[in-house]
């Protein structure tokens, strides 16, 4: 058994635990539920927990282990998802009190998927409300401690959740969703890998809507090779998620560990790189030295495209006006019962005229055609993912203007993505000098997971950057 404390390795090495017969599912699970138990009263990372749930499963798996008839790589291996994710039996809450009695009588599509292939819900994540925030600030349910310092800092939004129990060692997976950068946010501020998903690949029926033109579903995990994993499980069409219609299964794993020799990488020259933290930029940089001695050419890319996404979407009305059609209801009853950053933020949405809307909408879908003909010079782009690092909590909680510069450089680079629908993957590649994460992005063309999983895995093995975890001694 490697010498990696039991909480903190990834999927792959537990499953090598599991198959030699070191360890059982239920021993891990009860380990991990004991874990959660002793750290989440100061972390914040869970909404709910469901260990009698959990343990059952990971009975069900222990059996169908000792049967030798499993096929699954993610058998018997635990998991935690977003607070935005329907479990059938258990309340989705959205971050908010308000929903905490609906009760789902169906799972999500992709709950569904990871229940057949054997994998073990340890409970749900805390998120921002309505997953509406790029910082990872809940003022109903309370903000997640990011565990890499004794301050209470942003642990990253709107997965905050899953990324704390990631980063912490309380569940070597979580699901997240990413609608500006809600999967790669928590990620990189959390020091963890992150996949964001191209809408259509992964179904969202059962999840919680903020914007159905730019929801994606996607996992965080403590490797690349997890995120592999997990991802081609999640991925296949789906009759309830009319995006995943057509779309073929693409398996990742195969070429994960092809290496990026010959591959032509850059650092796009616009859209990415203004006001960026200067620790940030330098790690960033300094990942090109790493991949030219892997057999990686750099080039020149003028993406000015990215530039364009980021104007078109400079106020971020698609999803404003989405996320006010999908929460109207509590928008207009409730209002003054909700989160204030996210009711003020999202009443606006009601104001957006149709027009330009619809504007968006279709100048969207021309920039997506040309930004993708113009990745064809290029098999990958890398960028921060964040221009900042973590912040602490009072300073963002301290006026309306600290909070909405901070959210703003948080989701810039992300939030580029989604408008052109990239699929792409942070991983870690340094820290601060107060010891926070800093996080590579790496982008890659619409339905590409393969090419933005290959390069980072390529990184990923040639650094120890997700090798680091918080110590947490100021716990004790």
């Amino acid at each position: 058994m490697t010498d990696t404390p039991l909480h903190y390795q990834t999927l792959a090495q537990l499953r090598v635990a599991l198959d030699a017969g070191e360890l059982s599912a239920e021993e891990l699970t009860r380990a991990l539920v004991e874990r959660t138990e002793q750290l989440d009263g100061s972390l914040n990372a869970y909404r709910l927990g469901c260990p009698e749930r959990a343990l059952e499963q990971a009975r069900v798996a222990d059996r169908r282990l000792g049967s030798g008839t499993n096929k699954s790589p993610l058998c018997g291996l635990p998991y935690a998802a977003k607070d935005l994710f329907d479990v059938k039996g258990m309340p989705t809450s959205a971050g908010c009190h308000l929903l905490e009695t609906t009760t789902a009588d169906k799972s999500a599509s992709v709950i569904e998927k990871l229940d057949a292939a054997g994998m073990v819900m340890l409970g749900k994540t805390n998120t921002v409300q309505f997953a509406y925030g790029g910082a990872g600030i809940n003022h109903d349910h309370g903000t997640p401690h990011n565990p890499w310092h004794e301050r209470h800092h942003v642990p990253g939004g709107s997965s905050s959740g899953s990324g704390v129990a990631v980063a912490a060692g309380m569940t070597p997976m979580a699901l997240g969703t990413d609608t500006g950068g809600s999967v790669r946010i928590p990620a990189a501020l959390c020091g963890i890998a992150g996949l964001k998903t191209t809408v259509g690949q992964v179904s969202r029926a059962g999840v919680y809507p903020l914007s159905w033109t730019l929801d994606s579903v996607g996992p965080l995990a403590r490797s690349v090779q997890d995120l592999a994993w997990v991802y081609e499980c999640l991925q296949g069409p789906d009759s309830a998620d009319s995006t995943t219609a057509g779309r073929a299964i693409h398996p990742v794993c195969d070429t994960l560990m092809e290496g990026v020799k010959g591959l032509r990488l850059s650092f796009p020259t616009r859209g990415f790189w203004d006001g960026v933290d200067s620790e940030v930029e330098q790690y960033v940089r300094n990942t090109q030295i790493v991949f030219e001695s892997l057999g990686a050419r750099f080039q020149t890319f003028d993406f000015e495209e990215a530039e364009q996404a980021r104007d078109l979407n400079s106020r971020g009305l698609i999803a404003a006006a989405e996320a006010w059609t999908c929460n109207r209801h509590l928008l207009e009853t409730n209002f003054d019962e909700l989160d204030p950053i996210v009711a003020f933020r999202m009443i606006k949405g009601r104001n957006i005229p149709a027009d330009e809307y619809l504007h968006i909408c279709v100048e969207m879908l021309r920039l997506r055609a040309a930004a993708a003909a113009a990745l064809d010079q290029v098999d990958a782009l890398l960028v921060p993912t964040t221009t900042i690092p973590p912040r602490p909590v009072d300073v963002l909680d301290g006026t309306p203007e600290a909070y909405a510069e901070a959210n703003l450089a948080y989701l810039r680079n992300t939030a580029i993505g989604n408008v052109l629908n990239l699929c792409s993957v942070s991983v870690p590649c340094g820290f601060t000098t107060q010891g926070l994460p800093i996080g590579l992005m790496i982008y890659a063309k619409p339905y590409r997971e393969d090419m933005a999983l290959r390069v980072a895995q390529a990184f990923e093995q040639a650094t120890d950057w997700h090798l680091q975890h918080p110590g947490l001694e100021w716990l004790n």
